[in-house]
């Protein structure tokens, strides 16, 4: 039989999808005012800002992961 590693660092590769995408359709608008920007703009700017540290801590727990085995 075979065993499927479980890593559940791969879970932070969500972040960046429900930012952008699954929370779109309630972020979509022009008010309050973020810093002088629209809140929209606003949370994109933070999302793009997220979106490397997602990916740098599923890399970490990846890397501690395989040397775990």
């Amino acid at each position: 039989m075979i065993r499927r590693p479980r890593r559940p660092h791969l879970l932070w590769l969500l972040v960046p999808f429900v930012l952008y995408i699954g929370a779109l359709p309630f972020v979509n608008r022009v008010e309050p005012v973020v810093l002088g920007l629209p809140f929209f703009f606003a949370w994109m700017l933070a999302a793009t800002v997220l979106t490397p540290v997602a990916a740098w801590l599923t890399w970490r727990g990846d890397r501690k992961a395989r040397a775990g085995r």
